[in-house]
């Protein structure tokens, strides 16, 4: 009888706690991946864009164009403000004078100053001949500062430029979507161009 119950005891201090540790065991715990907010997009809609300045455009209704007020201003100078999403397309216009090669440079200098932090530069030409308008976007991928960055030309006497900025930190995995809700916006910018 103390020979069963030994075995009884045996049995009980063995296979209880080895059942207690297989049921109790847990998975290796994972972290889980950074998530981001969702962001809710507006709905695409236009409106024209026409000043004392020498060209016209449309631009989206849930953007405001403001003056641009910031060191070394020039006159036809102004930001389409997006305050929602933290964002502006700041534009500057030129005259030609016999200096289309350096402002072309510039623009092309500036976007490829990205280049260290960039992962890729794809450039985009623009042409509408019927229009007198030609150019170039530097569609930049990459935690960089700016982007997206274009110019516009009629080739002879009018040169503008445009760049998109955020209001944060560059983080390509977080901005990726609305990178490339405004970039649709700025191309809409650039097909309904015109030089006045």
């Amino acid at each position: 009888m103390q020979n069963n119950m030994w075995r009884c005891l045996r049995w009980f201090y063995i296979v209880i706690p080895l059942i207690l540790a297989i049921a109790c065991r847990q998975e290796p715990k994972n972290p889980r991946p950074h998530g981001y907010f969702r962001i809710d997009f507006p709905e695409k809609k236009y409106t024209q864009y026409t000043s004392n300045c020498h060209y016209r455009f449309e631009y989206p209704v849930y953007g405001r164009v403001v003056d641009y007020a910031g060191p070394g201003t020039e006159p036809c100078w102004i930001n389409i403000e997006f305050p929602g999403f933290g964002s502006k397309i700041h534009i500057t216009y030129k005259n030609v004078d016999k200096n289309l090669m350096s402002l072309t440079e510039d623009i092309r200098t500036l976007a490829y100053k990205h280049i260290i932090k960039a992962d890729d530069i794809v450039e985009l030409p623009v042409t509408y001949p019927e229009k007198k308008v030609y150019g170039m976007i530097y569609d930049i991928k990459g935690n960089t500062a700016s982007s997206v960055n274009f110019y516009l030309t009629d080739s002879s006497r009018q040169f503008l430029s445009g760049a998109l900025y955020f209001n944060a930190l560059p983080n390509k995995d977080s901005l990726a979507p609305v990178i490339s809700f405004f970039h649709r916006d700025i191309e809409h910018l650039i097909e309904t161009f015109h030089w006045e």
